[in-house]
């Protein structure tokens, strides 16, 4: 398995380009020109340590348990279909604005069996419109015991880059970091019809740490997916 860890203590390795160029552009403006100069730059050095922070947290060992994967808030909790599986689903999506953290992790233990990348438009990520027209990054991925997730990481209004660090054929574990997405964005999670959710629209959630849904832990895996409807063309 690749590294993935991408974490340099408290701060995510996508930010270090973006701190050091701000704080260099701060100390020059400062020298040469004065510190009301060097005060736009300081904000922005600021601005990119609080984007970028990756926050150290405890994971849940519960092996039922839908491990968050990002921090924000809830937006959406509703059964649909998910439209990279072709399967009725349970969508949970959680809405990550400019001063989240941005680090996504992984909501289950299993292997990654699909990765799917669309370019696509930036509406504001809050829309539900966004989900299948924005940027997105799939992810499908089967549990050690049989069942399908799919979790998309969906650019938004400002976002610009979508960061994904596994592929298929990975395996992977719950509450690892997988990607990371640039400036304000969302995350679907698809659960398998009957699983039990554990979270609200409105709720305020941060990954790793925090579980948004449980699985049924009597009837184990739900008939998988199969892959000839995975990832129609309508899309």
């Amino acid at each position: 398995m690749r590294n993935i860890s991408g974490s340099h203590k408290w701060i995510a390795r996508e930010g270090w380009p973006f701190i050091l160029l701000f704080a260099a552009a701060t100390l020059l403006a400062g020298y040469f020109f004065g510190v009301w100069w060097a005060l736009p730059f300081l904000l922005l050095t600021v601005f990119s340590i609080n984007f970028f922070r990756d926050p150290q947290r405890p994971v849940s060992n519960d092996p039922r348990a839908v491990v968050c994967p990002a921090d924000g808030r809830v937006i959406r909790v509703e059964e649909t279909e998910d439209p990279y599986l072709g399967r009725p689903a349970l969508k949970i999506s959680i809405f990550m604005n400019v001063f989240d953290v941005h680090v996504n992790r992984m909501p289950v233990t299993g292997k990654v069996h699909e990765q799917w990348y669309y370019s696509g438009k930036f509406f504001n990520a809050a829309f539900d419109k966004a989900s299948l027209e924005n940027e997105r990054n799939a992810l499908w991925v089967r549990t050690d015991d049989g069942r399908d997730v799919t979790v998309v990481q969906v650019a938004g209004l400002v976002a610009r880059r979508i960061l994904c660090y596994v592929r298929a054929g990975d395996p992977v574990k719950a509450g690892d970091r997988f990607g990371f997405i640039r400036f304000g964005s969302r995350v679907d999670t698809y659960l398998p019809l009957g699983t039990r959710v554990s979270v609200t629209v409105g709720d305020r959630v941060r990954s790793r740490m925090d579980v948004i849904a449980y699985f049924d832990d009597v009837d184990a895996a739900l008939a998988p997916a199969d892959t000839a409807g995975a990832m129609r063309p309508a899309l």
